[in-house]
């Protein structure tokens, strides 16, 4: 493992369903779940569920960028989310489940806005995208509960999954 490792953050709804997609590449060493954007220190599940205090339901990735790219991360990042939807994400509704990516240094942010505006000319989605590219502020992971929760809930994060309907929306605009 090298010595510099670095972070990425996205924020892509429910923290819940933006773990397990980075979680399993080699070159990650962590992903936290947790919560950024917000003005309140140390916030809480309960307290960030409201939509009330600024923040946004995220995930910050730990990784070496001499195994993974922070290019590949954003590859992975895109087909998580609807980047289309400024109000939550599939049944999530509401500010904290906004889509954004929070960049680190001046090389992150060129990245995610370049791949944002490739993304934009594409043609795969015909309304604009709408995902945030923002500095990082102050990362707060979740109450253990939350942190990997497809591991160690699995049968209640397969059903939330499910319903949420981010699976058919992969499918049907990503595959």
């Amino acid at each position: 493992m090298s010595e510099l490792l670095e972070k990425a953050t996205f924020a892509g709804g429910c923290f819940w369903c933006m773990v397990k997609p980075f979680d399993q590449w080699d070159g990650v060493y962590a992903v936290v779940s947790g919560y950024t954007g917000g003005e309140i220190e140390n916030p809480t599940y309960e307290l960030v569920k409201t939509g009330e205090s600024g923040h946004f339901e995220a995930v910050e990735i730990t990784y070496d960028p001499k195994i993974i790219s922070y290019d590949k991360i954003l590859e992975l990042y895109w087909p998580q989310i609807d980047p289309t939807d400024d109000g939550g994400q599939f049944h999530d509704r509401g500010p904290q489940y906004r889509t954004a990516i929070f960049y680190h240094n001046k090389q992150q942010k060129q990245k995610s806005e370049s791949s944002k505006q490739q993304l934009s000319h594409s043609g795969k989605f015909k309304q604009p995208i709408v995902t945030e590219i923002l500095p990082a502020s102050p990362f707060y992971p979740a109450e253990e509960f939350h942190q990997d929760f497809y591991k160690k809930e699995k049968e209640a994060y397969d059903i939330d999954r499910n319903k949420s309907g981010r699976d058919e929306f992969i499918e049907q605009n990503w595959k």
